[in-house]
């Protein structure tokens, strides 16, 4: 692959790639608590051994969480707007490719909780997915108000869970104390089984796991369809390929700081509860989730100001990863699930935290660099060969 000369022609410009590869490491500094330490808790199942697990913790949840999933929802509507582009222009039938995009979506979410990874996204954005068809023709201005009502939803449904953990100490202590348990026994159930049992036994935790979250999927999905539509928006206007757009600018200058600000406030009341059911753990979450759009936006407007310089061979280098994320984000989940589970190294709920992040940072770099140096010699990312040849079985 000749990454210039390929996104040449392909009309795209720089800056789509490096978001990716930048939500791609992210995600991977997030997700580690989730293949470290049992699903229920995370690193606050003995994941805090020194001041730098705390520190460590903190720092990525404040730059990290709620916003790598962002960008990575954002740039599946980025996608979506390709290509419907690239349907217009080869003159063929959309959405029969889609439909079989959306089928193998599906299928291989399944396959990746099931074999990797109980937090994945992929099955979440086949669903989603469905519904984003339909607002394929559908006006700038009125995919931003849908957007933002979706995004403000999901904000109220992060409050309503903290009430709701509030509402239950203060009248209902038995009740949470009944719910802390159940938390408690399902997370000893998960080192008994990611820390001594077989990878079969892991297969039926995983999916068992995931169909236990259902409040946290709503939650997370709410985001996700209204970050589908502002991808959408940002290539239908034009803006996704021209960096130096006027919005970046703010969104860097006005919505940056704040969004961090906010995130390490809401992270800082996570790092001081002592309990997962807490008021300060919730208060903390729903915080991160408040600013966690102005921490996206403003992290899209420093992607921006960085593509708009000068092309580095660095720069390229990691867009040209960006350009096979899917084969990336799976990637991690099997390196990492290798590294934590028994069937692999055993390392699960046996590390820090800060262990654990640069564990997640080295394997997101390794999977970025991997990928990048597969796309010189090959036209597509491995999975992306594999999708692409079951989305294109028909022209229509």
């Amino acid at each position: 692959m000749n990454y210039a000369t390929d996104s040449a022609a392909a009309g795209r410009h720089i800056m789509p790639d490096l978001v990716r590869s930048f939500a791609i490491i992210g995600i991977a500094l997030v997700n580690v608590a989730l293949f470290a330490y049992p699903m229920q808790f995370g690193f606050f199942d003995g994941g805090f051994q020194t001041t730098a697990d705390h520190w460590a913790h903190f720092t990525t949840t404040s730059l990290f969480a709620m916003k790598s999933y962002s960008l990575f929802s954002f740039m599946f509507g980025v996608g979506f707007a390709y290509q419907i582009q690239s349907a217009s222009r080869s003159e063929t039938g959309f959405g029969g490719r889609y439909s079989r995009r959306i089928i193998g979506l599906l299928v291989l979410g399944l396959a990746h909780i099931a074999f990797a990874f109980q937090g994945d996204i992929l099955l979440l954005y086949g669903l989603i997915g469905i519904v984003l068809f339909m607002f394929r023709d559908t006006k700038v201005k009125t995919l931003c108000w849908v957007a933002g009502v979706f995004i403000v939803l999901q904000i109220l449904f992060g409050l309503l869970m903290a009430g709701s953990i509030w509402a239950g100490i203060n009248y209902a202590p038995e009740e949470m104390s009944k719910a802390a348990e159940e938390m408690t026994a399902k997370a000893l159930v998960s080192r008994e089984v990611f820390g001594a049992g077989s990878f079969v036994d892991s297969i039926y935790l995983r999916l068992s796991e995931y169909s236990d979250a259902a409040a946290i999927f709503i939650y997370q999905g709410l985001g996700v369809f209204g970050y589908f539509l502002l991808g959408l928006a940002a290539v239908k206007s034009g803006i996704i390929s021209d960096p130096n757009a006027s919005i970046w600018k703010k969104f860097r200058r006005f919505a940056l700081p704040i969004g961090v600000l906010g995130s390490a406030y809401g992270a800082w009341l996570m790092m001081i509860s002592d309990e997962m059911l807490s008021v300060p753990m919730m208060a903390g979450f729903a915080v991160i989730g408040l600013f966690a759009p102005l921490s996206t936006a403003g992290y899209l407007g420093l992607i921006a100001k960085w593509a708009s310089g000068p092309v580095t061979k660095f720069k390229t280098f990691l867009a040209r990863g960006g350009t096979a994320t899917l084969s990336a984000y799976l990637m991690q989940s099997v390196l990492l699930s290798l590294i934590f589970n028994n069937y692999g190294l055993g390392l699960f709920g046996k590390l820090g935290a800060a262990y654990c992040v640069a564990i997640a940072l080295a394997v997101a770099v390794f999977t970025l660099a991997f990928m990048s140096l597969w796309r010189k010699k090959f036209k597509l990312g491995p999975v992306e060969y594999i999708f692409r040849g079951w989305t294109y079985l028909g022209k229509r």
